[in-house]
Formats: structure tokens, sequence, C-alpha cells
């Protein structure tokens, strides 16, 4: 059974986290201590919020370090709505930028929709090679809250020098809802709040432990 950390930083769903994490397979610990967090199989970044908030709240406890040394080292660590937005380089809401972590480049900014937050069920479209949505449906539906996303993907070769598989979905238009880059993947929807198919895309995750 693996070990993972779902790191506490003040931000996101911890429990409902950790029971979904649980309920795929793995053995759980919520914590923002630095050894059990680097010595984990796998690291759990949740967010909810707004991404200065989530941003300083990771900075408080250290977080960025953790993940940089647990990619530099070539650990799994997987993002999760906000927890996925602050691995980009910066965030931009109500005209105020934030520093991300810059694992990778981009902005995350508000969409441009009809209709925010973007709440609810929604499809994705995800590459034929992504083994994060294996065994899953194209017209599968993840669960999503959100106002702000990547827009524009600006990476062209990835972590550990693999080519970056990403996932996309349409909110008023196109955004990026998944990235699978070396040993970071990441995703804008909820797996824990997504049913049996956040389920099967979190036992997709453990078995890369």
């Amino acid at each position: 059974m693996p070990r993972v950390v779902i790191l506490d930083y003040g931000s996101g769903n911890l429990r409902s986290a950790e029971r979904a994490v649980q309920r795929a397979g793995a053995d759980v610990e919520v914590t923002a201590d630095h050894r059990a967090a680097l010595a984990a199989d796998g690291l759990v970044v949740p967010g909810v919020g707004a991404f200065a908030a989530c941003m300083e709240g990771l900075l408080s406890v250290g977080g960025e370090k953790i993940i940089g040394t647990r990619l530099a080292g070539g650990r799994p660590v997987l993002g999760i709505c906000v927890g996925m937005q602050i691995l980009f380089e910066r965030g931009v809401e109500h005209g105020v930028t934030a520093e991300g972590t810059g694992e990778w480049p981009g902005t995350v900014e508000r969409l441009h929709a009809d209709v925010l937050p973007h709440m609810g069920w929604n499809t994705v479209r995800a590459p034929e090679s992504s083994g994060l949505f294996a065994g899953l449906d194209a017209d599968t539906r993840f669960y999503f809250v959100h106002s702000y996303a990547v827009r524009k993907w600006e990476l062209d070769s990835g972590l550990a020098g693999q080519q970056p598989t990403v996932t996309w979905a349409h909110h008023g238009e196109d955004f990026v809802a998944a990235v699978e880059n070396g040993p970071l993947w990441a995703t804008q929807f909820h797996p824990e709040k997504s049913g049996d198919a956040g389920a099967q895309l979190l036992r997709n995750w453990l078995r890369t432990l």
C-alpha cells in the first residue's frame, strides 16, 4: 500500500481528499511535516479559494521547497484545483498578480465565460496517451468549481525530458483541465468530488507510485 501525504498548508478540502485517497488504496497522512512529505511515496497538494492566499499558506510551511525537492528527485506530486494553479508562474485575480511556484510557465487568469464560477460536472478532452485518465470513457464527467484557469499551455519540453500530456476542458473557452509531466501531475477539477470517475483517476495515479 503506497504511503501518501496530503500537504496541510491551511487550504483545501483536506479530509475529503484524505478519504478519497484512502478509498483509492493508499495509507494517507495529512501533515505539513517536511520529513513525512519528502519520504512519502506520493504527495497531494490540494487547494481552494484565492491563488494569492493559497501561495501565502504554501510559503508559510515551506511547501514550495517540499514540492521542488520531490520533483528534483523524480518523486510524484499531484496538485488539485488551486493546488494545480499554484504550480504555474503566476496568478492574476482582481488585477492583482501573485507569484506561483513556477514549476510550469503560464498564468492563471479569469475565464471568459457568461456564467462564473464554472461549477458542476463537465467532460474533458484527454489525449490517448494519458495515464491519468486510463480506463475512463471520453464522455466521463468530473466536478469543477473555479472561475480562474490556465488558458494557454506554454511548455514544450517537460520535466525529466518528457513531453507533457495536457488535457483540456471547455467553459466559455478552452482551459487546461489536467497535466501529466514526469512526476508532476495535476487536475483543475476535484477528483475527490467526482465519484467513481475521480476514484478511478486517483487509482491510476497511485499505480505510478
